[in-house]
């Protein structure tokens, strides 16, 4: 394959992998999180006040997401304006992403949408493109911030 069609190819199946990892999120399948991270992960979420970033496994990723979007009813990921960089067997990617948490609730304050943007490395293997760091750099949240924890008495 020449290399502009190598080069094409490749920010697809690396496009596709971000859209995996999200789609796979919205579908609580663990498994499918799992496969698309390399075996360590530069972790960061700090932007959301989570702390520094870190590296952490896939199980531990996977495990994570699980714990905090288990009380929710449904989440929903949309990325989009992908900026990809190649070089070789690595790349950086760069997308536009919104996710919305569903919870009913009396209040009728149903959803909390995080607003922002994240960054990638990502490693081709002999399974393909993974994502080996992971950045969300929030923007804004907007919505019922406490969704999960109601005020007293609400």
């Amino acid at each position: 394959m020449s290399s502009d069609l190598q080069t094409l190819a490749d920010r697809a199946l690396i496009i596709e992998t971000i859209d995996r990892l999200f789609i796979a999120t919205d579908n609580r399948d663990w498994p499918a999180v799992r496969k698309c991270f390399a075996p360590r992960v530069l972790f960061d979420m700090s932007s959301l006040g989570g702390g520094e970033p870190m590296h952490l496994t896939p199980d531990e990723i996977a495990a994570a997401w699980d714990g905090g979007l288990k009380p929710l009813r449904a989440v929903h990921h949309q990325t989009g304006n992908h900026i990809v960089r190649i070089a070789g067997d690595t790349a950086e990617a760069f997308c536009y992403g919104i996710a919305i948490h569903y919870l009913p609730n009396p209040e009728n304050k149903n959803t909390r949408t995080f607003v922002g943007s994240y960054d990638f490395s990502l490693v081709k293997g002999a399974g393909g493109w993974t994502i080996k760091a992971f950045r969300f750099n929030l923007k804004y949240i907007d919505g019922n911030v406490n969704l999960e924890h109601p005020a007293p008495g609400g």
